[in-house]
Protein backbone atom coordinates (compact mmCIF):
# COMPACT_ATOMS: atom_id res chain seq x y z
CA UNK A 1 0.00 0.00 0.00
CA UNK A 2 1.51 3.86 -1.18
CA UNK A 3 2.10 5.53 1.73
CA UNK A 4 -0.16 8.31 2.21
CA UNK A 5 0.95 12.02 1.35
CA UNK A 6 1.97 14.09 4.70
CA UNK A 7 -0.73 16.50 5.91
CA UNK A 8 0.37 19.49 4.12
CA UNK A 9 1.38 22.42 6.76
CA UNK A 10 -0.31 25.37 7.06
CA UNK A 11 1.34 28.84 6.11
CA UNK A 12 2.64 30.70 9.01
CA UNK A 13 1.40 34.49 8.57
CA UNK A 14 2.30 37.47 10.30
CA UNK A 15 -0.23 40.32 9.96
CA UNK A 16 1.01 44.07 10.21
CA UNK A 17 -2.38 46.16 10.87
CA UNK A 18 -3.23 49.07 12.70
CA UNK A 19 -6.97 48.46 13.44
CA UNK A 20 -7.49 45.83 16.38
CA UNK A 21 -10.95 45.19 14.88
CA UNK A 22 -9.61 44.70 11.70
CA UNK A 23 -6.93 42.65 12.56
CA UNK A 24 -9.19 40.29 14.42
CA UNK A 25 -11.52 39.76 11.71
CA UNK A 26 -8.04 38.86 9.58
CA UNK A 27 -6.91 36.02 12.18
CA UNK A 28 -10.53 34.63 11.69
CA UNK A 29 -10.87 34.59 8.20
CA UNK A 30 -6.65 33.80 7.85
CA UNK A 31 -7.47 30.38 10.10
CA UNK A 32 -10.99 29.46 8.74
CA UNK A 33 -8.84 29.18 5.29
CA UNK A 34 -6.49 27.19 7.00
CA UNK A 35 -3.49 29.26 7.79
CA UNK A 36 -1.60 29.83 11.07
CA UNK A 37 -1.49 33.34 12.29
CA UNK A 38 1.95 33.41 14.18
CA UNK A 39 1.58 37.06 15.22
CA UNK A 40 0.45 40.48 14.87
CA UNK A 41 1.72 44.19 15.02
CA UNK A 42 -0.02 47.18 15.27
CA UNK A 43 2.40 49.42 13.56
CA UNK A 44 5.38 49.49 11.27
CA UNK A 45 8.49 49.26 14.00
CA UNK A 46 6.67 46.20 15.77
CA UNK A 47 6.27 44.84 12.43
CA UNK A 48 9.84 44.99 11.36
CA UNK A 49 10.81 43.65 14.85
CA UNK A 50 8.19 40.77 14.71
CA UNK A 51 9.12 39.64 11.12
CA UNK A 52 12.16 39.26 12.45
CA UNK A 53 11.96 36.88 15.53
CA UNK A 54 8.91 35.14 14.18
CA UNK A 55 10.59 34.69 10.49
CA UNK A 56 6.90 33.97 9.33
CA UNK A 57 6.36 32.69 5.67
CA UNK A 58 3.90 35.32 4.67
CA UNK A 59 3.14 38.73 5.62
CA UNK A 60 -0.23 40.85 5.16
CA UNK A 61 1.16 44.33 5.04
CA UNK A 62 -1.35 46.95 5.08
CA UNK A 63 -0.34 50.08 3.72
CA UNK A 64 -1.59 52.98 6.38
CA UNK A 65 -0.25 52.16 9.68
CA UNK A 66 0.73 54.94 11.97
CA UNK A 67 4.47 54.99 12.22
CA UNK A 68 6.25 53.28 8.88
CA UNK A 69 4.42 53.41 6.00
CA UNK A 70 3.71 49.64 4.76
CA UNK A 71 5.85 50.09 1.40
CA UNK A 72 8.75 50.95 3.80
CA UNK A 73 8.56 48.27 6.16
CA UNK A 74 7.87 45.93 2.76
CA UNK A 75 11.32 47.84 1.89
CA UNK A 76 13.46 46.67 4.84
CA UNK A 77 11.72 43.73 5.46
CA UNK A 78 13.14 42.37 1.53
CA UNK A 79 16.34 44.20 2.25
CA UNK A 80 16.79 41.46 5.12
CA UNK A 81 15.26 38.26 3.25
CA UNK A 82 14.62 39.23 -0.32
CA UNK A 83 12.75 36.01 -0.11
CA UNK A 84 9.75 37.12 2.04
CA UNK A 85 6.57 36.61 0.47
CA UNK A 86 4.65 40.17 1.33
CA UNK A 87 1.35 40.90 0.88
CA UNK A 88 0.02 44.57 0.82
CA UNK A 89 -3.09 45.46 1.97
CA UNK A 90 -5.65 48.29 1.91
CA UNK A 91 -9.00 49.22 2.31
CA UNK A 92 -8.24 51.65 -0.57
CA UNK A 93 -8.40 50.72 -4.11
CA UNK A 94 -5.19 49.53 -6.14
CA UNK A 95 -5.43 52.31 -7.95
CA UNK A 96 -4.72 54.75 -5.07
CA UNK A 97 -1.32 53.54 -4.95
CA UNK A 98 -0.02 54.07 -8.44
CA UNK A 99 3.72 52.44 -8.43
CA UNK A 100 4.47 52.19 -5.54
CA UNK A 101 2.82 48.65 -4.86
CA UNK A 102 5.75 47.27 -7.46
CA UNK A 103 8.55 49.35 -5.98
CA UNK A 104 8.02 48.35 -2.38
CA UNK A 105 9.02 44.43 -3.75
CA UNK A 106 5.92 43.32 -2.47
CA UNK A 107 4.27 40.55 -4.34
CA UNK A 108 1.38 42.24 -4.91
CA UNK A 109 -1.80 44.24 -3.38
CA UNK A 110 -5.22 42.76 -2.39
CA UNK A 111 -7.75 44.90 -0.63
CA UNK A 112 -8.58 44.25 2.61
CA UNK A 113 -12.67 43.71 1.11
CA UNK A 114 -11.18 40.66 -1.59
CA UNK A 115 -8.88 39.26 1.01
CA UNK A 116 -9.18 35.46 0.58
CA UNK A 117 -7.14 31.74 0.48
CA UNK A 118 -7.32 32.20 -3.51
CA UNK A 119 -6.59 36.17 -3.44
CA UNK A 120 -3.59 35.19 -1.50
CA UNK A 121 -2.52 32.21 -2.72
CA UNK A 122 -2.46 33.90 -6.73
CA UNK A 123 0.15 36.14 -5.37
CA UNK A 124 2.80 34.00 -3.34
CA UNK A 125 3.22 31.11 -5.35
Amino acid sequence: MPAADPPETPLRVLIAEDEALIRLDLREMLEEEGFEVVGEAADGTTALEAATALDPELILLDIQLPDIDGFEVARRLLAENPKRRIVLVSSRDRNAYGPLIKESGARGFVSKGDLSRESIERLIE
